[in-house]
């Protein structure tokens, strides 16, 4: 009989040395382990504290915006303007009371055009419109300013009532020219009286039996002289009120200048003066009113007679600009002052008796339905000069 050999397992006694080095292992990966986690902690207290300092600046600045958005609206309900919201289609978003107000309701979810079609008129004026509801007894004036587009295509709509502004402004323009027609007929009836109660006198003289041929002769070529000064007042308001040329022709220049010296010299000798003409007009013409131009050059040169003391100079110079035709008028007179120069060309404003105060406010209208303008260089002791730019038909 055969026996089984039983074998015994013996274990292998552990190194007291190699369980200390792994006892040492297992403290020290222990002892990182609880400093990574202790930084853990550290970084979430941290963030912790500014994660609740950040909320609560986000509490402060929601407060903040909610107070700005309540004063806004304060604000928009309390304008007496009207503001309109656009969305990039054109279409209301958003209106205050004051909207409503003006253009009435409903507004919200209209286009823009809706409204203006619907309750808005031209006035012909740009930004300006009436608004005519159903329940208002007359129309109302608008004005309507728009913001510049966002980035979005939206934009705002600015409305003001200007209704009882614009019926002021009526009244103070109507007033305006009130006054003004009341200081014409008083300067006009001034104008009319002194050669008028001139001409009476003189008329009354004629009728005196004891007048010798001589006299009676020199009283009524004063009177014949009075009654002409009427005559050209008369003629020279009526230009002022007419206030327009339109009997345009071609005219030279030079040819002009020559009937203007023959209309003048006479007055310049009588007068004892030296007049010079200094014509560089060449070939040049003018598409102008030759009866308006001549007369206006006229008013400037007799001007200048009435200006200057006996023995002294008047210059008549007529020179080309690249894009004018210039006259000039210059006298050796005792100048103008610079307060008066302002004045010279208002209608009846005049610094001689015998003056209508008409010439150089006709000079002035006329010059510019031509197109040109008109300008006085003057200073005391040191003379004056007129200077009249008309626009060249052949300038470059």
């Amino acid at each position: 009989m055969q026996t089984r050999k039983s074998t015994d397992t013996q274990s292998v006694p552990l190194d007291p040395k190699q369980l200390q080095l792994a006892f040492a292992a297992f403290n020290e990966a222990s002892e990182q382990l609880s400093g990574v986690y202790q930084e853990l902690q550290h970084q979430v207290t941290a963030l912790t504290q500014e994660l609740a300092l950040a909320n609560g600046e986000l509490h402060k600045q929601l407060i903040a915006k909610e107070n700005l958005s309540q004063q806004l609206s304060l604000l928009l309900n309390a304008l007496p303007g009207g503001v309109i919201s656009l969305s990039a289609q054109e279409r209301i978003e958003q209106v205050n009371p004051a909207t409503i107000h003006i253009l009435g309701s409903p507004l919200l979810g209209m286009t823009w055009q809706q409204v203006l079609q619907k309750r808005l008129t031209s006035t012909g004026l740009v930004n300006e419109w009436y608004v005519k509801l159903q329940d208002t007894s007359g129309q109302r004036r608008i004005r309507i300013e728009s913001s510049a587009a966002d980035s979005a295509g939206r934009r705002i709509l600015l409305i003001n009532d200007i209704t009882e502004a614009y019926a002021v402004q009526e009244q103070i323009r109507r007033n305006q020219r009130l006054t003004a027609m009341g200081e014409m007929a008083a300067n006009l009836a001034h104008q009319l009286r002194t050669p008028l109660s001139t001409a009476l006198i003189y008329a009354n003289h004629l009728g005196g039996d004891a007048l010798a041929p001589n006299e009676r002769k020199k009283l009524a070529t004063k009177t014949i002289e009075r009654l002409h000064h009427l005559e050209h007042l008369t003629k020279d308001m009526l230009r002022f009120v007419k206030g327009e040329t339109n009997q345009f022709e071609t005219v030279v220049v030079s040819s002009l200048i020559a009937e203007l010296q023959q209309v003048i010299e006479p007055q310049m000798k009588q007068h004892n003066l030296l007049f010079t003409v200094n014509d560089y007009s060449a070939d040049e013409f003018l598409v102008t009113d030759r009866q308006a131009l001549c007369g206006a050059l006229i008013n400037l040169l007799e001007n200048a007679v009435q200006a200057s003391p006996a023995g002294s100079q008047i210059s008549f110079t007529i020179r080309l600009e690249k894009s004018n035709i210039v006259f000039s008028v210059l006298d050796n007179g005792p100048g103008i002052d610079s307060m008066l120069q302002e004045r010279l060309f208002e209608p009846f404003f005049t610094t001689r008796s015998e003056g209508t105060g008409l010439g150089l406010a006709i000079a002035r209208s006329v010059i510019q339905s031509m197109g040109g303008s008109i300008q006085i260089n003057s200073s005391i002791e040191r003379g004056t000069e007129f200077v009249i730019r008309l626009p060249r038909c052949n300038g470059d």
